[in-house]
C-alpha cells in the first residue's frame, strides 16, 4: 500500500516540477500530492465497504423470512424491507464513488504517463525514426496508454474488491450452514478449470489484437503520409491490397477473441446453474425436515443468493484478467521504448559569439546507422548571399546534408 502511494505521489510531483522554485506553487504541489494519496486510501477504504456490504442483503433476507416470515410478523417484515432497500441505496452509493474515483486517478496517472513518454519520444535521434514506423509510436503513445488507463480505472480496483466479495461471501457461507455452503461449492472445479482455459486462450488472442492494431495503425499512417509516392508510382491498388490483407488480420484477431467470450460466458452459466441445481436439491430435502437438519427455509433462499453473487465476481475476474492482461502487454511495450536511450546529443560546446549568414561543412560524415554512412567526408562552404544547388542521385545525402545545415 505504501509502495502504490509513492507511486501516485511521483506521479504529480512530475507534474509539479516548478523550477522557479515559487513558495505559492509549490504548496499547491504539496496539497495536490495529500489530495492524490487521500483519494487512493479512500478507494482501498471503498473496496473494503463493498466486500463487507455485498453479502449482508442475503443474510438479512435469511433473518427476515426465518423470523418474521414464518411467524406472520407483517410490521417487522416491513422493517427489515427498509432496511434491505437502504442496504442497496448505500452500496450504490459506495460502488458509484469507488468507480468515479478509480477513474480519475487513473486519468491522472495516464496523463502524467503520456506526458513522459511523448517528452521521451521528441528527444529521440534521427536514426531511431528511421527503423520504427511512425504509426508503431502512435500506437504507443494513444492506444497503449489508453489500455493502461482501463487497466487502472476498471482493473486493479475492481479486481481487488471482486476477489474481496469472493472472500467475504465464502466466510458468510460457511458461517451460516458449512454443509449448504460445501454442496454450493461442489461445482467450483470446473468453473476454474474452464477460468483458466478461457484465460490462457483469450491471453494470445488479446496479444494478437494489439500486434494487429500496431501494425494496421503504421501502415495506414505511412500511407497517407506517402501518399504523393503512391499515386506517383500507381501504386493505389497494389497498396490497396496490402491494406485490405492487414485489416482481415485485425479482424481475425478480434473474432477469435469474440469466439472465445461466447464460449465461455455459456458455459460459466451452465456451471453455475449445476450448483443451484445441487443447492436446491439438497436445501429442499433437509428444509422439508428442519427439526432434523437445522436446514431452513431462509438459509435455502439466502444461498441461492449467494451462490449467484459468488459466480458473479469469478466471471468478472476472467473479464478483468484480460484487461489487466492487454495492460501488461501495453505496459511492457511502453517499457521498451523508455527504455531506448538513442537521444539526440546535446553536449556541444560550441557557443558563437556572431550569426553570419555563411553555412560551411568542414569534412563532415554523418551515418544513420553504425556503417551506412549518407555523407562522407562532405566539405562544402556557401558564403553570405550565395545560392547553391544541390543535385545527385536518390540517397545520395541532399537532404540529410540539408537537414544538417
Amino acid at each position: 500500500m505504501r509502495h502504490h502511494s509513492k507511486n501516485i505521489s511521483f506521479f504529480i510531483r512530475n507534474s509539479c516540477n516548478i523550477k522557479h522554485g515559487a513558495v505559492r506553487i509549490t504548496l499547491i504541489c504539496n496539497i495536490s500530492v495529500f489530495i492524490a494519496i487521500a483519494k487512493f486510501y479512500l478507494v482501498v477504504f471503498l473496496t473494503l465497504a463493498l466486500g463487507l456490504l455485498t453479502p449482508l442483503r442475503p443474510f438479512l433476507i435469511q433473518y427476515t423470512i426465518d423470523s418474521h416470515v414464518q411467524f406472520g410478523n407483517y410490521w417487522a417484515m416491513v422493517n427489515m424491507m427498509l432496511l434491505v432497500l437502504a442496504l442497496l441505496i448505500v452500496q450504490s452509493v459506495v460502488q458509484y464513488i469507488h468507480t468515479y474515483i478509480s477513474g480519475r486517478i487513473a486519468q491522472f496517472i495516464i496523463r502524467d504517463i503520456r506526458v513522459k513518454l511523448f517528452e521521451h519520444i521528441i528527444h529521440l535521434r534521427l536514426q531511431f525514426f528511421d527503423k520504427t514506423p511512425i504509426g508503431r509510436l502512435v500506437t504507443r503513445t494513444i492506444s497503449d496508454v489508453e489500455t493502461l488507463a482501463d487497466v487502472f480505472s476498471e482493473g486493479l480496483a475492481a479486481m481487488a474488491s471482486d476477489l474481496l466479495q469472493i472472500v467475504f461471501i465464502l466466510g458468510a457461507m460457511f458461517y451460516l450452514d458449512w454443509r449448504l455452503a460445501l454442496v454450493s461449492l461442489s461445482s467450483i472445479p470446473l468453473m476454474v478449470l474452464a477460468t483458466y482455459v478461457f484465460k490462457e486462450k483469450i491471453k494470445v488472442a488479446f496479444n494478437d489484437v494489439r500486434n494487429a492494431v500496431s501494425n494496421l495503425n503504421a501502415f495506414v499512417q505511412e500511407h497517407i503520409t506517402g501518399m504523393n509516392i503512391v499515386q506517383i508510382f500507381g501504386s493505389e491498388k497494389k497498396e490497396f491490397e496490402k491494406f485490405k490483407t492487414i485489416n482481415r488480420e485485425h479482424r481475425d484477431a478480434n473474432l477469435k477473441s469474440v469466439l472465445y467470450y461466447s464460449i465461455y460466458f455459456p458455459v460459466a452459466e451452465i456451471i453455475a446453474a449445476m450448483g443451484t441445481g445441487l443447492l436446491v436439491w439438497y436445501g429442499a430435502k433437509g428444509a422439508i425436515n428442519t427439526e432434523v437438519t437445522g436446514i431452513t427455509l431462509g438459509s435455502l433462499i439466502a444461498f441461492i443468493m449467494y451462490i449467484q453473487l459468488f459466480f458473479r465476481p469469478i466471471r468478472m475476474i476472467a473479464d478483468r484478467y484480460n484487461t489487466l492482461q492487454m495492460g501488461i502487454v501495453s505496459s511492457s511495450r511502453i517499457i521498451n521504448l523508455l527504455d531506448d536511450n538513442a537521444f539526440v546529443m546535446q553536449n556541444g560546446a560550441f557557443q558563437p559569439t556572431e550569426m553570419k549568414g555563411q553555412v560551411r561543412f568542414d569534412h563532415i560524415w554523418f551515418a544513420y546507422s553504425d556503417s551506412n554512412y549518407v555523407l562522407k567526408d562532405f566539405d562544402l562552404e556557401i558564403r553570405q548571399g550565395e545560392t547553391v544547388a544541390l543535385v545527385g542521385a536518390t540517397g545520395a545525402g541532399k537532404g540529410t546534408a540539408i537537414h544538417r545545415a
